[in-house]
């Protein structure tokens, strides 16, 4: 875990998130704290992520999701050398990581 990442508010975002119980609770929180370009940022990376673990080329996930190469990279950089928080969250909905 990053050291530089965790304190209060953060434990206390990661407690409200976990309180939700359902897509439409999820809408409603984060409607209410993010953004709508944040969202689809992350949604995007999460995306990328998956399209990465299904070894698509770059150019492939450019023309689908619309992210930049220099995101896919970092996706990338998550993916191999990160928490192995993307292949958790694959794994726990059941797709292969």
């Amino acid at each position: 875990m990053n050291e530089k990442l965790q304190d209060e508010n953060v434990d206390e975002l990661f407690r409200a998130i976990l309180s939700l119980k359902t897509a439409d609770e999820c809408y409603r929180f984060f409607e209410d704290l993010c953004t709508v370009p944040e969202l689809k940022a992350m949604s995007q990376r999460l995306a990328v992520a998956r399209m990465l673990t299904q070894r698509h080329i770059y150019s492939d996930i450019v023309a689908e999701t619309g992210a930049s190469t220099a995101t896919i990279s970092r996706v990338a950089r998550a993916l191999n050398y990160g928490s192995d928080g993307y292949r958790l969250v694959f794994s726990r909905m059941g797709e292969e990581s």
